[in-house]
């Protein structure tokens, strides 16, 4: 045992020896150093509070994509179907965010480009500042918000915020228009999800009329609507019908 620990111990150290004489002349090894130094210039602190901002605003990203998009609405209806054809995990609900996430690129992509040509690009080019490029990306998205959000929901906010009632849209801030276009889009999203619940509940009533006409009480309802219920949804060409009503609703 001795032996082998010392064999293998200097065929290590040879082997290290060899690839240290390898690599040394022909690969560079990079040396990486994060300094922090004070600074007495006004630009360089600029500077990091822009790169801390954007950081923020990368670790948001997924909050942004979700709360201020047409993703809210689409994943509420997506799920009130799954629970209205009561096919427990089919689809799953992986398949269901995915779903919701490409056709929230198809519905914000006017929107996105609108952001890009107005802001991002000029920024990108040097022709404005941050915070020109902010004041322009920006409002194309609180315009796509204005469309669904209800005066009801924005009242509700600035009245809690004290704010007095805004001449125009653009005296509206953004930190009030954004939850109340969060409430909008889950009561739309509840709307629609009690539509998609009545010709289930329809095919649920009557398959249980019939079991229990017939004496079965024995056999859950549930079990033998179930068939009939994806039936019906493919013979109306559901999917279809739901994406295509929530694009729509969008317009």
């Amino acid at each position: 045992m001795r032996k082998l620990l010392l064999i293998g111990t200097v065929l290590l150290i040879i082997f290290s020896g060899n690839v240290k004489a390898q690599t040394n002349p022909t690969i560079p090894l990079p040396s990486i150093g994060i300094d922090i130094k004070t600074s007495d210039k006004p630009e360089d602190v600029s500077v990091t509070l822009q790169i801390l901002f954007l950081m923020t605003v990368l670790s948001l990203a997924p909050s942004l994509l979700i709360m201020t998009t047409s993703y809210l609405r689409t994943i509420i209806v997506f799920h009130f179907l799954k629970n209205a054809l009561g096919t427990q995990q089919m689809p799953p609900g992986q398949l269901l965010a995915g779903i919701a996430l490409f056709i929230t690129f198809f519905v914000m992509a006017p929107t996105w480009n609108k952001v890009y040509d107005e802001a991002i690009q000029p920024l990108m080019d040097g022709k404005i500042k941050m915070q020109q490029a902010y004041d322009k990306g920006i409002e194309p998205i609180r315009q796509f918000m204005f469309k669904s959000t209800r005066e009801e929901d924005i009242e509700l906010f600035a009245g809690l915020a004290k704010l007095s009632r805004p001449q125009s849209r653009a005296d509206l801030p953004t930190y009030i228009l954004i939850p109340a276009f969060i409430l909008s889009e889950l009561r739309i999203g509840f709307i629609m999800g009690f539509f998609l619940f009545i010709p289930f509940i329809m095919v649920d009533m009557i398959v249980s009329s019939i079991l229990l006409s017939m004496g079965m009480m024995m056999i859950p309802p549930m079990m033998v609507s179930l068939p009939f219920k994806i039936l019906l949804f493919i013979l109306v060409d559901g999917w279809n019908l739901v994406v295509g009503s929530l694009v729509r609703s969008f317009g």
